[in-house]
């Protein structure tokens, strides 16, 4: 999820091949409930992640996030959960 809208999110997609849809966050609604911003104007969201279980509930949080090694860090974390 990120605070740009559809078009860039979709560029942005489209440039990495992901086989999914971004999420658009530009009121920063999200980012302000989760700690990615403290103020709904803010420009970029912090690099934060949430493993949200099957029951809806955050089993890990990573308030730091090192992209070359977050998904193996998720993907750990999943099978434990």
């Amino acid at each position: 999820m990120s605070f740009d809208g559809v078009e860039e999110n979709a560029a942005f997609a489209k440039k990495f091949d992901f086989p999914y849809k971004l999420l658009c966050d530009t009121e920063r609604k999200v980012g302000l409930a989760y700690g990615a911003c403290t103020d709904a104007k803010a420009g970029y969201a912090r690099r934060i992640s949430y493993l949200i279980d099957e029951q809806g509930k955050i089993a890990a949080a990573y308030p730091k996030v090192v992209p070359s090694e977050h998904p193996a860090q998720v993907l750990a974390d999943a099978a434990r959960a």
